[in-house]
């Protein structure tokens, strides 16, 4: 309940005294609830997956419409206030949160409608992957999304967007048909490839930076709902001829096939062997999405590997695949990552992280090789703002630790050194949903290359203001 005024953060430095009058025009604007610090739903609203990245902003709105959206973009505009998206908070820069200012919390709307008809399903920006999963999943139908189930799905596709289905069908962008969209002006546009086409270009890899989406149309593939995967690990003493091996499965996998390489330490889970928790394992995440009758052909390279030591290779549900991994990064652990783009796997890079694994001081740290390409390369280099159409792999350092660990310095200082040595094999080009706010904002013209400066000139057409700049921040032309 709103009782008195207080300060909160304004766009442009400092803060902006907010009146209990001012309060109380913005709730009889949204039908949805306005939180304070103190208010029960406060919580669940400001939590975010990465504690490392945690901020506390002064006021939360929980749009239940995409008026009350449209309402307290339009009352940030008139106030000058920092403003920040809140989708589903999985994020490893932690920019859903505005420290001190307004955040709009789509939780609320997290509806899934799945025309099988026509092949569509339109998503609200509050859904998780596992929601749109389940959805499209009953008619035997799946978009690209990640591969962590309680990821967000709105910053997951406004950064370009890959997963298990990427090199079937591009990234995550490449499938968004349409979205509406609530822009700095305050204005519901709809944005498609002929209506507002420059702007669903940007929107297309582009980030939050263009305004919020209050939803999402993507098309549909048939997938499912059994796929064959799973995990299957060997003993780090092998990494030499299983990273080569890795690296042939890769270059010669149908498209049906993606293969993720995991470097991590035997997690003290039931289908880990006791005596492997806590041991060095070279790991990979499979997913063949294919036809079942020619899963065993596809995956022969992998079982010819032999003597695993973990073995969850098997048909199953896709939405079991797509929450494989879910285990591996919960909710509340500070993470660090740094990540590069590769175009191939060379001997060097290949060495180059068999050392740095063998090197690594985290018992939660991973090193991984992300299996993208396919069909993400058959695109124009500026069809969509998310360019990199070039890549092969998307890979990296992930450091994880427990808030308050004693060892974090050492931790954060491993990445930082590792993503030295491995960032001479990259593409020049990243990813922008796994730059930290912290030291990779210089990166974010980088992940764009020649798309950056047509970037600025749409985000100075629709936010010249730059009134969405709590993200990987695209500033205006001019």
């Amino acid at each position: 309940m709103i009782t008195k005024g207080f300060d909160i953060a304004g766009l442009k430095g400092g803060h902006v005294s907010l009146t209990s009058v001012q309060l109380e025009d913005l709730a009889s604007r949204v039908a949805g609830p306005l939180l304070q610090a103190g208010d029960e739903g406060w919580d669940d609203a400001v939590l975010i997956w990465n504690a490392m990245a945690a901020s506390v902003p002064a006021l939360v709105v929980q749009p239940t419409s995409t008026h009350d959206v449209a309402a307290a973009v339009g009352f940030a505009r008139e106030h000058g206030l920092l403003l920040s998206i809140k989708g589903g908070g999985h994020n490893i820069a932690g920019t859903s949160i505005a420290e001190g200012g307004l955040t709009l919390d789509m939780s609320r709307l997290r509806d899934v409608t799945v025309d099988r008809d026509a092949r569509l399903a339109h998503v609200g920006p509050g859904c998780l992957l596992q929601d749109v999963d389940r959805a499209t999943q009953e008619h035997g139908l799946a978009t690209v999304l990640g591969f962590v189930s309680e990821t967000g799905v709105a910053g997951l596709t406004l950064g370009g967007g890959f997963g298990y289905l990427t090199r079937r069908f591009g990234w995550a962008v490449d499938n968004l048909e349409e979205v509406e969209i609530v822009t700095a002006d305050g204005e519901i546009r709809t944005a498609n490839r002929g209506e507002n086409a420059d702007l669903f270009w940007a929107l297309r890899g582009g980030g939050g930076n263009f305004g919020v989406v209050t939803r999402f149309t993507f098309r549909l593939h048939e997938i499912g709902p059994t796929i064959y995967g799973g995990l299957i690990a060997w003993p780090f003493e092998r990494a030499d001829e299983i990273l080569q091996a890795y690296r042939t499965i890769t270059t010669e996998a149908p498209r049906e096939l993606t293969v993720f390489l995991i470097l991590l330490n035997g997690p003290p889970a039931p289908f880990v062997p006791q005596e492997w928790h806590g041991k060095r394992l070279c790991a990979m995440s499979v997913c063949y999405s294919g036809d079942l009758d020619h899963a065993d052909e596809a995956l022969a390279p992998i079982r010819a590997l032999g003597g695993p030591v973990v073995n969850l290779l098997q048909a199953q549900p896709y939405t079991q695949q797509q929450s494989y991994l879910d285990g591996t990064e919960p909710k509340g652990n500070n993470y660090y990552w740094k990540t590069e783009m590769a175009a191939s796997l060379s001997d060097d890079l290949l060495s180059v992280w068999r050392d740095l694994f063998a090197e690594c001081p985290m018992p939660e740290g991973q090193l991984v090789f992300a299996h993208v390409g396919g069909a993400v390369n058959e695109h124009d280099a500026d069809d969509g703002a998310v360019g990199n159409r070039d890549v092969q792999f998307i890979y990296g350092a992930a450091g994880a630790w427990e808030p308050n660990d004693p060892d974090a310095d050492t931790f954060r200082q491993w990445v930082r050194d590792a993503w030295k040595r491995f960032r001479p094999f990259s593409t020049g080009g990243n990813y922008v949903n796994f730059q930290l706010a912290e030291d990779d904002a210089d990166r974010t013209a980088d992940a764009y290359g020649k798309n950056y400066e047509r970037l600025q000139r749409v985000k100075a057409a629709y936010d010249p203001d730059n009134l969405f700049r709590v993200n990987r921040n695209i500033r205006p032309a001019g």
